[in-house]
């Protein structure tokens, strides 16, 4: 089971003249526009679980309440009712000592204009908050280079934030926050502010760090894409409420509702999609031990034109009908002599965007194969083509090689050849 890093109890949120009676109101089903002579409520009734090490990202329009979320997780606002739970620790019944050392040991800030103190070097700013933890010169400066470092930005640790680009200066927002040691790192629209291209390295990036050093963090932004590439798990926001959570596969393939729905139309999914998500049971396959003959059967049973071969359920190779037609010809029976073993597998989790290509090269559906080779799917093109334009696929079979009037002028007499021999 996975260890729980951060809880947020049925938070609500309300600005204006009587925000308790707002939340009342809202608990009795009222909705945000009914309890606006109330307060304006930012936040309703939203819960979620942030586990240790995953990046669980909230994200929706502008006014959906996700910024004033994240500013209730380190308690720089408190909720009207609900409450925050950081490692065991209540951010709602914490003193304001108490939820110092929160801050200090446990919850790390990242902004989107990076907030650097311009008098400062690059390795100042990036060990401020160990100097602020009181620990010393050596030790803070040591471990802050470390860090400069894995962000790429060693060799210029002595250099001002006003002698960086925007990507830079954000990569020294972001040492700080890694600097700190904290388990947990809040992300408000931290990329936002960049151009597309750094926009992306950064996102590269965080996630290779992520996957380094096992932090927990939190990311807000209103970007669909970069929500779907960075987050292990996405909360989207509408109005105020969480209307949907889960990992991006998921809310893609299957939205909560009709605003989800639309707000997913135009992602990128090859870069979200696996193999494991579009991929059909490997129905069509031949045990090497049935031989030449068995392999016959099941291409005119199933009206296909390969299939693949299996022995102890790992993956052979692929048996095409002009392999078994020739073989037929010359009265061969060992199917193994037959079988191409060249065929291009995939893993489970492999993304589409990097098997696209494969499928175009490929004659027979790819094959996607475990880490001991067993054959657990196959994903013929129809079905990426399908999973692409986010259409139903209605078909399973494989690629024809020939055409359907060449093949049973073919098969025909082979098959009643072979049928004849079985029953005498």
């Amino acid at each position: 089971m996975s260890e729980i890093a951060l809880v947020a109890q049925n938070l609500y949120k309300v600005f204006g003249r009587n925000p308790a009676s707002a939340v009342k109101r809202l608990k009795a089903g009222e909705s945000r526009s009914d309890v606006a002579d109330a307060g304006t409520a930012a936040v309703i009734d939203a819960s979620f679980t942030v586990n240790r090490g995953e990046i669980f990202v909230i994200m929706g329009l502008s006014g959906s309440g996700k910024s004033t979320i994240i500013r209730m997780l380190n308690g720089l606002l408190a909720p009207t009712d609900g409450d925050v739970v950081v490692q065991g620790h209540s951010i709602g019944k914490a003193s304001a000592s108490e939820l110092r050392g929160i801050r200090r040991s446990a919850v790390s800030m990242v902004f989107q204009h990076f907030a650097l103190l311009p008098h400062r070097t690059v390795i100042d700013n990036a060990a401020y908050a160990l100097e602020i933890q009181g620990v010393a010169k050596e030790e803070r400066l040591a471990r802050a280079q470390e860090i400069l470092d894995r962000v790429g930005l060693g060799n210029r640790a002595q250099a001002f934030p006003d002698e960086l680009s925007g990507g830079m200066r954000q990569r020294v927002g972001l040492a700080r926050a890694l600097t700190a040691g904290t388990d947990i790192l809040l992300m408000d629209e931290a990329f936002s502010a960049l151009d597309p291209l750094i926009r992306r390295e950064m996102q590269e990036q965080l996630v290779e760090l992520q996957q380094e050093l096992g932090r927990t963090i939190i990311f807000i932004t209103h970007d669909l894409n970069e929500a779907m590439f960075l987050g292990d798990r996405i909360a989207v926001m509408r109005d105020g409420r969480i209307v949907q959570q889960g990992t991006p596969e998921e809310i893609l393939t299957d939205p909560a509702n009709d605003y989800v729905a639309q707000f997913v139309q135009d992602v990128d999914r090859t870069r979200v999609l696996t193999a494991s998500a579009v991929m059909e049971p490997p129905h069509l396959t031949t045990p090497i031990s049935a031989g030449v003959r068995g392999a016959l059967r099941v291409l005119r049973e199933e009206q296909v034109s390969a299939v693949f071969a299996v022995e102890s359920r790992r993956l052979v190779g692929a048996v095409t009908d002009r392999a078994v037609i020739r073989a037929v010809k010359s009265g061969g029976t060992d199917l193994r002599a037959i079988v191409d073993t060249n065929v291009l597998t995939v893993g489970p989790d492999d993304l589409l965007t990097d098997i696209v290509e494969a499928a175009v090269e490929s004659p027979v559906p790819l094959a996607v194969v475990d880490e001991n080779n067993r054959l657990i799917g196959v994903i013929p093109r129809v079905t990426l083509l399908a999973a692409l334009g986010n259409v139903p696929a209605t078909t399973r079979e494989m690629p024809i090689i020939q055409s359907p009037i060449e093949m049973v002028a073919q098969f025909t007499p082979l098959v009643d050849a072979a049928t004849e021999g079985e029953a005498s």
